[in-house]
């Protein structure tokens, strides 16, 4: 029977236990903050250096700067072991990001918008699985790895493959491939997009559309769209957000493929007698949260004064909107610093060759939908 004494000590061992994993944290959080306000600092130099010397410089976005660093350091000293725990915090401050950035948005603009974003999401989605499914066979590719990387270039990135890799036993080498590939060419976008978007003279509208509908993961397609522009940005956000609502139930219908093919193990086979539960465990909740920030943006802005009082006023709104901007400044340190160019090839050249051929031909077709639905909507 334990004694005060020794209940006393488990208290306080497990107290340092919680101590040290909050300290551990820290040291990567502040390389994030070093390595995103670097690019900030950099963005801002160069902009003054211009107008002080009356020079036409481009305009490179504290965005990419950030991005750069953490390629950099990633793939040169690389990532010390006291910072990985603190720079793995980057996906809560992209999610905690977007959910700020609901201040932004009125309901009705959202609702608008995640309405001709969920048809054009169906459609990508649909065709992006199936050609990523086509071009993995033609390559004989694993069933696993084709799998992974047709739900991260359809659906969000890491996180999709990720959830998808317990529902299809997958093994660990599968996954870690088909990651490195999607985050290596989702740095790839972040120079070819903006280029692009230029080039054709998109509206931000339906550039931030493109970027949120080709652009695999959550935080590459952030990236990409406030490259553009700040309006952009948000655009993508949205798009963005669309795809990623749809993550459980392609996970739901890949977990059910495989187990009926008798390739599912048990934990997966226990977790669909309850398809309601599964599909609300792959749920990304930082989804409900944008849309409750955005609800409140919208009270604020009622001329209704009982309403107003429910919602967000200016002040606040502007306070959100720069807390999303700081989120997101550690965020995008955390995309470089987190993108190992060395693990591409441990597979071979297959997987990225698929995977490069997958991603140009999707970008393909989402430029050819958005460009047609600008045609016709005037996005």
């Amino acid at each position: 029977m334990a004694t005060p004494a020794t209940i006393r000590e488990l208290r306080s061992a497990r107290l340092v236990d919680r101590q040290t994993t909050l300290l551990g944290l820290l040291p990567g959080i502040a390389l994030l903050a070093v390595v995103g306000y670097a690019g900030k600092f950099i963005e801002h130099t160069i902009s003054v250096y211009g107008k002080t010397h009356h020079l036409t410089l481009p305009n490179i976005e504290y965005v990419l700067w950030a991005i750069l660093f953490g390629v950099l350091i990633s793939n040169t000293i690389g990532v010390a072991r006291i910072f990985r725990a603190g720079v793995a915090t980057y996906e809560f401050w992209l999610k905690a990001g977007i959910i700020l950035l609901g201040a932004r948005f009125v309901l009705g603009d959202v609702l608008k918008l995640g309405g001709l974003s969920l048809g054009l999401v169906f459609i990508a989605i649909t065709l992006s699985i199936a050609f990523m499914t086509w071009l993995g066979r033609a390559f004989h590719l694993s069933p696993a790895l084709t799998t992974l990387l047709a739900v991260g270039s359809s659906i969000c990135g890491v996180s999709a493959i990720i959830a998808t890799q317990g529902a299809i036993n997958a093994d660990e080498d599968d996954s870690a491939t088909a990651i490195a590939a999607i985050l290596a060419l989702g740095a790839i976008s972040l120079f070819t997009f903006p280029l692009i978007g230029h080039a054709l003279h998109m509206s931000d509208h339906a550039y931030g559309l493109w970027a949120g509908l080709a652009v695999d993961n959550t935080a590459e397609a952030t990236a990409a769209g406030a490259l553009y522009s700040d309006a952009a940005g948000k655009y993508a956000v949205i798009a963005k957000t669309c795809r990623n609502a749809l993550i459980g139930f392609v996970v739901l219908a890949y977990a059910i493929q495989w187990s009926r093919r008798g390739l599912a193990n048990a934990a997966t086979e226990e977790q669909l007698q309850n398809k309601a539960g599964f599909l609300w465990k792959k749920f990304p909740k930082f989804v409900l949260g944008f849309l409750f920030i955005s609800l409140l943006a919208t009270l604020g802005a009622s001329s209704n004064p009982t309403l107003a009082a429910l919602g967000f006023d200016k002040a606040q709104l502007l306070a959100l909107g720069n807390l999303s901007r700081w989120a997101f400044l550690l965020t995008f340190a955390g995309v470089g610093l987190r993108t190992d160019l060395r693990s591409l090839f441990k597979q071979g050249a297959g997987p990225f060759v698929v995977s490069a051929v997958g991603e140009i031909v999707i970008a393909i077709i989402t430029l050819g939908l958005i460009l047609g639905t600008d045609r016709i909507f005037h996005l």
